[in-house]
């Protein structure tokens, strides 16, 4: 899903930091404290919130309903945004749980890159593997993060066989770790050659982090206890003979995965990640439509609605539009076509959102991801133009599930009863 070849004009400078991703994974592979972490090192949050928490501790940002909470689990899809080293992130926590995969299928089709979290112990489960299947469909790009490595896990190539042979995707390693479970110290950053160190007394701290030439460096020996470091020797020359080197256009293409290795709830692993998302990770791509496809350089702003969410603010019955901009850029106040209807539409209150909170939008860009209050009028895949009749297309429509009925006792009563529905 590259631009280069589609069309050649560049794209402006704020486009072209911007990177808009997902995070998949089964459920509790650790997806909401990592994204949690990443909000962390982003500056958006002072310290990041646990799934289960008890007594004082906080309570983590992305799962903001009350079903979420109790249940510990991502059952609606967050959208939150950030900055962090000279980049603008826009991540969507995804539900893992398979009850709520609708709305993370169409979360899927917002975004230009993913995040595959999988469990150590578990490897790749059942639910990683179907969210996996929607992001090939589209071409996403994936970086993998192999998470809970602080705990017993099962072996690093064995891991890595079973993404390529469970996925058909080549893995290349961006880290590597130095031991697991209790032995677990850290990781050896194989891109930019440093040895990274766990702290266990902090789980919100930042890894220590040692550049050295090459694992024969005198500093790695002071670093690691010489059986460690003879093991991590040995693993890294096997892993660098038998896995492929990093390849950026097959990974754009979504046939490879870069893989880091870490403990979420350590904070470790999790800024080596983010700066793979920086480098590496596509700026907002083209968009198809009925008639052509859209670029994110196109002067005139085009979005389309992916997600629409009631009830996130609890003291109001409100509900909210969530629109992926495709093109342009976009400031408050403007004019646009809701081309359905065929009718102008003055977004007044656009907001940008941390979880459950949010802040009026004075402007935003291609790639952003922004709410609009709604009252009914939007819909999922509607678009919005400066004027031009585009249909998005791709996004996916399920029939409606029957989970519960409602009958009035008295049919005298059925107005009273559609007025309280």
């Amino acid at each position: 899903m590259l631009d280069i070849g589609h069309n050649s004009a560049p794209l402006p400078p704020e486009i072209a930091r911007r990177r808009t991703f997902a995070i998949i994974s089964h459920p509790d592979a650790g997806k909401t404290t990592l994204t949690e972490k990443l909000l962390l090192y982003g500056g958006a949050i002072q310290m990041a919130g646990q799934v289960r928490a008890k007594g004082e501790a906080r309570r983590t940002r992305s799962d903001f309903m009350k079903m979420e909470r109790e249940r510990g689990i991502s059952v609606s899809a967050s959208a939150m945004s950030f900055e962090y080293d000279g980049r603008w992130f826009n991540l969507v926590d995804t539900p893992g749980h398979e009850d709520f995969s609708e709305d993370t299928y169409r979360t899927l089709t917002a975004v230009d890159a993913a995040v595959m979290v999988i469990d150590g112990a578990k490897g790749v489960e059942s639910q990683t593997r179907k969210l996996f299947e929607v992001c090939r469909l589209r071409d996403l790009p994936i970086l993998t993060f192999c998470n809970k490595m602080d705990r017993e896990s099962r072996d690093v190539f064995e891991i890595v066989d079973e993404i390529q042979e469970a996925l058909a995707l080549d893995v290349t390693p961006a880290s590597w770790p130095i031991g697991m479970g209790r032995d677990f110290l850290g990781a050896y950053d194989l891109i930019h050659d440093r040895i990274e160190l766990m702290d266990r007394a902090d789980r919100n701290a930042r890894a220590q982090s040692v550049k050295i030439d090459g694992l024969d460096d005198p500093k790695a020996a002071e670093l690691l206890p010489a059986d460690r470091l003879e093991a991590l020797r040995e693993e890294v020359a096997m892993a660098r003979e038998l896995l492929p080197a990093f390849d950026r256009q097959a990974f754009l293409d979504g046939s490879m995965t870069p893989i880091w290795f870490g403990s979420a709830i350590n904070s470790f692993g999790v800024r080596e990640l983010l700066s793979g998302l920086a480098d590496y990770a596509p700026p907002p791509q083209f968009r198809p439509t009925a008639t052509r496809e859209v670029f994110a350089a196109e002067p005139k702003v085009t979005g389309f609605v992916f997600k629409v969410q009631a009830n996130m603010d609890p003291k109001h019955r409100d509900r909210v539009a969530f629109v992926r901009l495709c093109s342009g850029h976009f400031t408050r106040g403007m004019k646009l076509t809701h081309v359905r209807s065929a009718k102008q539409m003055a977004v007044s209150n656009p907001v940008l959102f941390l979880a459950a909170e949010r802040e009026i939008a004075e402007d935003a860009w291609a790639g952003d991801i922004i709410g609009i209050p709604n009252h009914g009028q939007l819909r999922i895949g509607d678009a919005l133009t400066e004027g031009e009749a585009l249909r998005f297309t791709g996004i996916p429509a399920f029939a409606p599930e029957l989970l519960q009925t409602v009958r009035a006792g008295d049919p005298m009563k059925a107005k009273h009863l559609d007025k309280a529905l």
